[in-house]
Parts: C-alpha cells; sequence; structure tokens
C-alpha cells in the first residue's frame, strides 16, 4: 500500500497517512473524480463513431442512388441548334426609337484629337496617339460640324496636333475649325478640302425650336461615351432655364437639364425630340466627384442658342457679343456718391447704339465747370439693374439687330428709351 511519509520540526513524531486512513480522504477523491472522467470520454468516443459511421452509409447511399440515374455524355457530336422562339412585332416606344435611331445615327460623329509620331527613337513605325475625344454632328449640307468648344479646347495647348471625325460607317476625315465661341461652349468645325468625303455621306441632322420645349417631353442622346460610339439613351426633360459655367468662366442660361444617360465623350452631341429633331447640344452633367459617371442630371445647350451662335460662327468665324456702346462709372464710386440704385453711364461711344438713342454719360458743364451725372440705366426689357453684374448678365441675353428696351433715370425724370443692340 502506498505511503507519503512528511518530515516534521524536531520534538515531533513522525506521521504516516494510508490509503484506508481516515485523514485519507484526499486521495479517495480524485481517485472518484478520475472514474468521471474515463464515463464522460467514453461517450463522446461512442457517439463520434455513431457519426462516422452515419456518414459512411450516407456517402454510400448516395454513390448507389447516383448509379442508378443514367448520366449524358460530355458530348454529342449529332448537338443541334436550339429552336428559337420568332420575335413579335416592336411596341409603339421600340419603334419610335428604333427609327430615331436609324434617322439620325448617321449624322452623329466621334471628335478625335490625333498627332503621329513615333514611341520609341529607335523604332521608325508611325503610330497614332489620341489626346481626346468627344461628340459632334452635321449641321448642314456644306459639311460643317458642331461641338462642344471643350472637346476641341486642347487644340490649342497642342499645335501640331489635329482634329479628326469619324463618321457612323467608321470612316475617319480630316476637319478644320471654323470658329468657336468659348462663352456658349460651342464649335463649328469643317472637313478638310482634301478629306471631304462623298456628299451621300453628308446628312444633316433636323433642327427644331427649343423655347417651347416642356418639363417632361422626351429626349434622346446620341454621342460617344468613353469611346462607344453610337450609343442612345433615353430621358425626359427634367427642367428648363438652368444656367451652367462656360469654358470662359460665363454663365450660359437657358440651359435643358434632362434624364437621358449622358457621360464623358457624349459632350457635343445631339439632345433629340421624339421625332429625331436637334432640340441640344449635350455639354455637362452633374456628378457625385471628380472621377464620377452619370447620375441622372445632364445639361444641354438650347437649340435655339445653338442655332443663333453657330450662324454667328459661320459668318464672321467668331461669335458677336452684344454691344450698347456704352461705358459705364465704377459702381463702388457710384454708391459713395449715393446713388443708390441702377448703373450709371459714364462715356457713350459715338455713333453706338446708345448715342443713337440719345443716351448721355458723364458731361462737365461748360458754364459751371462741373461734372454733370450721366443717366442711370434702372432696367433692361424690364428686369432691374442693381450692379454691374446685373447689367452684363441682361446685356449678353440680347442678340445684335434685337431692339431693347432701357428704364432711364436722368435728373429727376424716369422713361424708358429703346435701343437696337449692337455687335462687337
Amino acid at each position: 500500500m502506498l505511503a507519503v511519509k512528511m518530515d516534521v520540526p524536531e520534538g515531533g513524531s513522525d506521521m504516516s497517512l494510508h490509503e484506508d486512513h481516515n485523514e485519507g480522504w484526499p486521495l479517495e477523491r480524485r481517485r472518484t473524480v478520475g472514474s468521471g472522467e474515463t464515463n464522460v470520454g467514453a461517450w463522446l468516443t461512442f457517439l463520434a463513431g455513431l457519426i462516422m459511421l452515419a456518414a459512411l452509409f450516407y456517402w454510400i447511399g448516395t454513390r448507389l442512388w447516383q448509379g442508378r440515374i443514367p448520366l449524358a455524355p460530355p458530348l454529342n457530336p449529332e448537338a443541334q441548334l436550339r429552336p428559337a422562339v420568332p420575335r413579335e412585332g416592336l411596341d409603339s416606344e421600340e419603334q419610335e426609337a428604333v427609327e430615331l435611331f436609324k434617322k439620325v445615327s448617321p449624322s452623329v460623329v466621334n471628335v478625335d484629337i490625333v498627332t503621329k509620331a513615333k514611341r520609341v527613337p529607335w523604332d521608325n513605325r508611325i503610330f497614332e496617339i489620341q489626346a481626346g475625344t468627344g461628340s459632334g454632328f452635321i449641321w448642314d449640307d456644306d459639311g460643317r460640324i458642331v461641338t462642344n468648344f471643350h472637346v476641341i479646347q486642347e487644340l490649342y495647348q497642342r499645335p501640331n496636333w489635329s482634329l479628326r471625325v469619324v463618321m457612323a460607317d467608321r470612316s475617319a476625315h480630316e476637319v478644320i475649325v471654323i470658329g468657336v465661341a468659348p462663352d456658349y461652349d460651342l464649335a463649328v468645325l469643317q472637313f478638310a478640302p482634301h478629306d471631304f468625303p462623298s456628299r451621300s455621306k453628308i446628312r444633316k441632322v433636323e433642327l427644331t425650336t427649343s423655347h417651347d420645349l416642356e418639363v417632361g417631353m422626351k429626349a434622346y442622346a446620341i454621342g460617344n461615351p468613353f469611346g462607344l460610339s453610337l450609343t442612345m439613351t433615353k430621358g425626359i426633360i427634367s427642367a428648363l432655364d438652368r444656367t451652367i459655367t462656360s469654358p470662359a468662366k460665363t454663365l450660359i442660361p437657358g440651359v435643358i437639364q434632362h434624364s437621358a444617360a449622358i457621360n464623358p465623350g457624349n459632350s457635343g452631341g445631339p439632345l433629340l425630340d421624339r421625332f429625331g429633331r436637334l432640340i441640344g447640344v449635350n455639354t455637362a452633367i452633374a456628378t457625385a466627384g471628380d472621377n464620377a459617371g452619370n447620375v441622372g442630371i445632364g445639361f444641354a445647350i438650347p437649340s435655339d442658342t445653338v442655332n443663333y451662335v453657330v450662324t454667328q460662327l459661320i459668318r464672321n468665324g467668331r461669335m458677336l457679343q452684344p454691344d450698347l456702346g456704352i461705358k459705364l462709372c465704377d459702381q463702388r464710386l457710384l454708391r459713395r456718391a449715393r446713388f443708390d440704385r441702377g448703373v450709371m453711364i459714364a462715356e457713350v461711344v459715338p455713333g453706338g447704339p446708345a448715342d443713337k438713342a440719345g443716351l448721355r454719360g458723364i458731361q462737365r458743364n461748360w458754364r459751371t465747370g462741373l461734372s454733370e451725372p450721366g443717366d442711370l440705366i434702372l432696367a433692361i426689357n424690364g428686369q432691374q439693374v442693381d450692379s454691374i453684374a446685373d447689367y452684363e448678365r441682361l446685356l449678353r441675353q440680347l442678340k445684335p439687330g434685337q431692339r431693347a428696351r432701357l428704364t432711364i433715370e436722368r435728373g429727376e425724370q424716369t422713361f424708358d428709351v429703346e435701343v437696337i443692340v449692337g455687335g462687337a
């Protein structure tokens, strides 16, 4: 029988703990606990065995069952095409879109800025390098093309580069710039004389007015998003009379907001009504970030503005700015002099529109030697003028040759004067 002997201090006595002694309970307790652990281990082993046995029977059963199912051979040399269900006719919406695309797509082009160069000095092969791309459309029977100014703007920083358009049949042609209008983000191009396509390919876009558009009307866009040529999308006119900023940092008024999906590369492409007629030129999108894509908010310059600006560019090679033939006083000096409203004419250009209408600038009284105030412009066509910024904004809405009504304050009198807008 096992015993454990313990040393005790001097004067003590030897003490032995025997297995069957009353004070030997710790040994008995350890023996009991060990027996319980053995029982638990046996049960776990038994359960694990049952699980493994069940898994074995399941595997054998599935194999036997699969063996009863005949498997098709992996290859069948006699395989035939599946019969396809004949397509039903187009509904009215589809028919409208299909006909519109067939009608307008031959008029839409890709506009690319390109050059040709060697990639490495020791390789004599010439490669084409593309700097930017956008969209455009044929404007008239003479082969003029309309696009956005910002699509070709980089050309002015790359003098050795050239412009190329790719037509719907994928033929590429060199084009030249006829005129640009950065204030309206528009440009007019024309096929180069030495690379003019056949007349049968010149198919201009049909034009309609934009002043009578209504929110909710259908709008279609065709263009070159991300280089994907002749992509058509559909939406509605979401709002009218929006304002966006041009490449010249001026405001473009009367812009159309629409929901047809447009993305980088759509710029300069046409916005169309359901008949395939031009109602605007796609120009910009609202995005959630610098590199984000379309979120359903696109902007197009209205066709009425496009028609006017493009005609000016074709006639003059540049956009004539509306001009009344006046110079204005500094606004801060005017307010310090206690003129609390309007803008004051400082000088009238001799022979200009204001001079012909009898308007006056600041004049010196030859009798007293004192300066007399010029006419104050309080409104243009009924719209109030409270600052030079107001005057410039309203002036940009006028067109050369148009008649404008100015509300004038001269001394104690207030009256209206009709002025024929000039161009400069």
